[in-house]
């Protein structure tokens, strides 16, 4: 068996993704590999299939629980025999794991590093067949990287444990410097090393400002009914809260953080992997363990602490390749708020000047005005030629201007109100309010009250944010959120330095040019597509709840939405549909058929032709009913070459179809003979012999006769 054909039989799919098959083939000649690919990008069949190639055991360290049982349960879904072994089994059921390990009925074992090192696993394994190891989520084993273990630094031993086995690192995340540490402990080569593109286009990417975010998220909310999506905070507080807010709106979610009890962790988990529920509200403890490829939005209520966590959280949504959404709330009280975090945590400096590093970069990704998608490409040293077309800065470029005036106004209100005003209060200044607060502070005698009448509130807002997350001026979190003068204030001030500033958009006239290209009615098609795939979706989830799985290990929602939008109604059609191998067609493809079939006759028979397949179904159904081809094609006023065309077709595709009940013997015989006196091949065309008999044979049964003979050879 071939890698192509592993493909096929065990996950469903045609085709490898850019790298999968050179990856593929470098494992299998027994060398070392370091795999960087995004999140969804298809890390895991770079060693799933070499796993299935070779003879005896893979072994592959991962550092969460979840994330283990999430990939055995696809695996055993696919008919591939594997298990794991972590703390979350019991000394017997790990006994039973090792003992099928022993007697050779295991291809994959997934084991937590701190457990392969315990006990005498290690020297067990050596009587073992291992033909490969697998490092997943290897950006672990570096301090260098965003998520550093210290129990994956003792990987650095399997090498010297089994020199002979190839190891193969896989990350989602990692920059040069940490890429060098991985390949320098697990001893792979760097000319091993296979970077994918980074690119994820099927997921949008926007910043939005962090002002009113709840009634942001709750609007976003009502434009994706149904789908799967985590909000990311900084704080437990603040999930507890958000997922309050959710609920209260009526909205299905829950929040999970650390502090959460790990049972209430598990069963908040586990309803969000079967579509229980909508919405995790979850720090960054949530997520990393979730292989759930259905999570169609990503929404970060606060700024990440860096590059490498934004874009690997990120891409826990749109696994599937199907559109996928991520929305950024940004202020700079976010940058405050996580320097102060690196301030005031005990790593070393060096450490902490790293984080800072990192941080500025997150920072310049948020206050961008270029596309985003390039920045996170570069930021992974990938160049990108245009711009994505799919990102917030793309699809409304915003205008630039000279903005020092305006810039000069409000620092020249901060200096002239004594540093002492927020924003609020700095805008009714400026705009030349009459409020009780600001009469009671006497502001209305500043010579800045009333310089900025001309600008509306909510513009006034947007600028003086730009003058704060351009580092323009600074802000007393501390003091009442009190702003203050900075040395580029002051510069700003005398005339020493320009300001440029992006157009205010409003917010009516960024939702109508959200709004712009999609159209305002859906196509007849477009309604029963999405109608198809609701159905689908809870056929799916009934099927999950019966079975005690995730939904996502039925099909994914990519594989369902092919299905709708192509209508499958024999095994052959069905079998042709991405994600769908041998084993998922024994085990769902007739009840997904049957949903489909029921589904097109209702349609049809309201007039709506949805799918070619239909008439040949018809012609399938009387034929099993024990009706003639010629009694068929009488009934359906179709010649019978085109009955016979209807079950061949039908049989080609999969269907359980005896064709020589279609012609008797007798004349399957003279047709053989036929054939043999004008020296015919079955692939020939049929008109030779249908003169040789002058007519007295038809198309029909000539065409059944070739296709028999066809199956024979």
């Amino acid at each position: 068996m071939n890698k192509s054909t592993v493909l096929k039989e065990y996950f469903g799919y045609d085709s490898f993704r850019p790298l999968q098959a050179e990856i593929i083939d470098h494992v299998t000649s027994g060398n070392n590999a370091l795999v960087l690919m995004p999140t969804g990008g298809g890390k895991s069949v770079c060693f799933q299939i070499p796993a299935l190639l070779f003879d005896g055991l893979t072994i592959v360290i991962s550092p969460l629980i979840a994330l283990m049982k999430d990939q055995v349960e696809a695996l055993r879904s696919n008919g591939i025999k594997a298990s794991y072994l972590n703390s979350s089994l019991s000394m017997q059921e790990q006994d039973a794991v090792l003992w099928a390990a022993k007697m050779g009925e295991l291809k994959l074992l997934y084991i937590a590093p701190e457990k392969l090192f315990s006990g005498n696993l290690m020297a067990m394994f050596k009587e073992l067949k291992i033909s490969l190891f697998a490092v997943d989520e290897s950006h672990c084993i570096s301090s260098w990287g965003h998520d550093f273990r210290p129990e994956y630094r003792q990987l650095a031993i399997i090498k010297d444990e089994f020199p002979n086995t190839p190891i193969i690192a896989l990350t989602a995340t990692a920059d040069k410097v940490t890429r060098k540490d991985i390949c320098r402990q697990l001893h792979i080569p760097e000319e091993n090393t296979f970077i994918s593109s980074f690119d994820r286009p099927n997921i949008s990417l926007a910043v939005l400002p962090g002002r009113k975010r709840m009634n942001q998220i709750q609007d976003f909310l009502k434009t994706v009914p149904n789908q799967a999506g985590i909000i990311y905070c900084l704080s437990r507080k603040g999930t507890e809260a958000v997922a309050a807010n959710l609920l209260g709106a009526g909205i299905k979610s829950d929040f999970y953080h650390a502090g959460v009890p790990a049972d209430k962790r598990s069963r908040v988990q586990e309803r969000f992997i079967k579509d229980d529920i909508q919405v995790i509200v979850a720090t960054v403890a949530f997520g990393m363990g979730i292989d759930k490829s259905n999570i169609r939005w990503i929404i970060h209520y606060n700024l990440p602490s860096n590059v490498e966590s934004f874009y690997q959280e990120i891409g826990r949504a749109g696994r599937d390749g199907t559109k996928a959404q991520t929305k950024l709330f940004y202020s700079y009280g976010d940058i405050i708020t996580r320097s102060r975090m690196i301030q005031d945590s005990n790593s070393p400096e060096e450490q902490k000047e790293l984080m800072e590093a990192k941080l500025e970069r997150m920072r310049q990704y948020a206050e961008a005005n270029i596309c985003r998608r390039r920045i996170l490409l570069s930021y992974f040293n990938e160049e990108m030629q245009q711009d994505c077309g799919n990102c917030d800065v793309c699809k409304n470029p915003r205008s630039r201007f000279d903005g020092t005036v305006i810039a000069q106004k409000a620092l020249s209100g901060i200096a002239r109100a004594n540093q002492q005003v927020a924003m609020g209060m700095l805008i009714d200044i400026l705009r030349g309010s009459r409020n009780q607060n600001l009469l009671r502070a006497g502001y209305e005698e500043l010579p800045t009250f009333g310089v900025g009448k001309d600008l509306k509130f909510e513009e006034w807002a947007d600028y003086i944010s730009q003058l704060l997350n351009s580092g323009m001026m600074d802000i007393a979190y501390d003091e009442g959120h009190a702003f203050r003068l900075n040395s580029v204030s002051w510069q700003v001030l005398k005339g020493e330095r320009k300001v440029e500033l992006s157009e205010f958009i409003s917010a009516k006239e960024r939702k109508a040019l959200e709004d712009e290209k999609v159209p305002a009615r859906k196509s007849k098609t477009e309604i029963i597509r999405n109608e198809l795939f609701e159905i689908l979706r809870q056929l799916r989830k009934q099927l999950a709840d019966s079975l005690g799985i995730p939904p996502y290990l039925v099909f994914n929602d990519s594989s369902l939405s092919e299905m709708a939008d192509r209508k499958p109604i024999s095994p052959g059609q069905f079998m042709t549909i991405s994600g769908v191998g041998q084993e998922k067609m024994r085990r769902y493809g007739n009840v997904f058929i049957e949903e489909i079939l029921k589904y097109v006759k209702a349609n049809s028979e309201k007039g709506v032709r949805l799918t070619k397949g239909l008439t040949y179904h018809v012609t399938l159904e009387m034929f099993k009913d024990g009706q003639s081809m010629e009694e068929i094609a009488t009934e359906r006023k179709l010649s019978p070459t085109t009955i016979v065309g209807h079950l061949v077709k039908l049989k080609n595709e999969g269907e359980d179809i005896n064709l020589k009940d279609l012609i008797d013997d007798f004349t399957y015989d003279e047709i053989a003979k036929g054939m043999k006196a004008i020296k015919m091949q079955p692939n020939d065309p049929m008109k030779p012999l249908f003169d040789y008999f002058n007519g007295s044979i038809d198309y029909g049964k000539i065409r059944v006769a070739l296709a028999v003979m066809g199956e024979s050879n």
